[in-house]
Order: structure tokens, then C-alpha cells, then sequence
């Protein structure tokens, strides 16, 4: 039994990027914390508007993580697609406190590759955080993909996303597709990248690359055996 720690920056992208992974690890009897850095809300709502569209989005990652199984979640509730408003030190002391009471063996976070700040900031916080100090807990960092995100960065706009870590999610890609239909006012229609249909697609495809029904796709970050 190991303690897993995933680090997202907006409530669904925790389900998005590693959801299937998440649910394997329950399954496996590991001890899963997910932390979700900011609202998600603020950005593109009007202030009355946001204040009911926020406790909907709490509810909702309440629901999709325990869809999931995960053990502890915690809503940070920083402002939406600010964070690069924010000292980095708030956020990675904020994280540093959730490593220390979790004690993870890994780690998983998003690819600094991506369109979206929130999603760079958290890569950039996550990785200072976890840096590989005598006695640190973390064994093993680990980048996810945002689908509408990640794939949305231009080439030579940011880091590639090249996977070179892959998890086997052919039997909790159901536990992911129910996770996020707790996360339905997020969602998108087909063919957009954060339809039910496109993420599927996408595990299929990750799957495919490994010689496996399903899999979901990570960049290592390190690895100390």
C-alpha cells in the first residue's frame, strides 16, 4: 500500500488527467489525496452568478472524486486562472503542507506543456514542492495531459507532451466516464477534446500506443528506486 497524492489546478481536471489511474490505485489498495488548487468558477462567471456556480463545482468534485474512491480531497479555492497572480511560494508552501501530512510516494500533476496558466503554475509549484531533498517522501513525479489543454499548445509555443509512462486503465475507464459525468456542466459536446466521447478516444488511443484496451499517458518527471 503506497500514498498517492494528485495535485490539479481546477475541479475536473483531476478526472481528466488521471482519473482511471486514480481509481487502479484504489483499487490496489493505495491511499489516494487529491487537491484542487483553484475555484474554477470566477473566471467566466459574474460575481451573484459565481456564488451559486461555485457550490455546484464543490458538490461536483465531491461527487466525482468519491465516484473514484479517492480519500481525501481538498479544495484549496484560489482564484481561477490567476494563479500567476498569486506569490508561487503561497501555492508551494500550500502543497508542501498537504506532501508532509500525506506523505506520498508519488505524485501526479499536470504537464507544464499546456495553453492553460493555471495548469503551468501548479506544473511549476508541484515540481519546487517535491524537489528531491534527504528524506523526502516522493519517489515518483509524474505529468498527466489536459484534454482542451494540453494538446491546444502550439508546437514551439511550450514543452511537447511526449508520454513515456502509461497506465493500464482498461478496467477503471468506466470509474473515469461516470467520475466526470459528475462534472457534466464542464463537459462538452462531441467533437470538442472535453466531450465523454473524445476522452474515451483518447484512453483508447493511449491504449492502443501500448498494446492495451485503455491506458491514460504521463510524462516522468523522476523515478528514485
Amino acid at each position: 500500500m503506497a500514498n498517492i497524492l494528485v495535485v490539479a489546478a481546477h475541479p475536473d481536471d483531476e478526472v481528466l488527467g488521471c482519473g482511471g489511474t486514480i481509481a487502479r490505485h484504489v483499487q490496489q489498495g493505495d491511499r489516494v489525496k487529491v487537491v484542487i488548487l483553484a475555484e474554477g468558477i470566477t473566471s467566466r462567471e459574474g460575481t451573484v452568478e459565481a456564488s451559486a456556480a461555485l457550490q455546484k463545482l464543490r458538490a461536483a468534485a465531491q461527487a466525482a472524486n468519491a465516484q473514484l474512491g479517492v480519500h481525501a480531497l481538498a479544495l484549496e479555492g484560489l482564484p481561477d486562472n490567476r494563479l500567476d497572480s498569486l506569490d508561487r511560494l503561497e501555492i508551494i508552501q500550500r502543497i508542501e503542507a498537504h506532501v508532509k501530512e500525506w506523505q506520498p510516494h508519488t505524485v501526479y500533476t499536470h504537464h507544464v506543456g499546456d495553453v492553460n496558466i493555471d495548469h503551468q503554475v501548479a506544473h511549476h509549484a508541484v515540481v519546487t514542492a517535491c524537489r528531491p531533498q534527504p528524506g523526502h517522501p516522493v519517489k515518483t513525479l509524474l505529468f498527466f495531459e489536459t484534454p482542451s489543454s494540453t494538446e491546444w499548445q502550439p508546437p514551439g509555443s511550450g514543452a511537447a507532451f511526449q508520454p513515456n509512462w502509461f497506465v493500464n486503465i482498461q478496467d477503471t475507464l468506466p470509474n473515469k466516464i461516470e467520475a466526470l459525468k459528475a462534472y457534466a456542466s464542464e463537459m462538452r459536446e462531441w467533437p470538442h477534446p472535453r466531450s465523454y466521447q473524445a476522452v474515451e478516444h483518447l484512453a483508447r488511443w493511449r491504449g492502443a500506443c501500448v498494446g492495451v484496451e485503455a491506458a491514460e499517458a504521463f510524462v516522468l518527471g523522476r523515478v528514485t528506486h
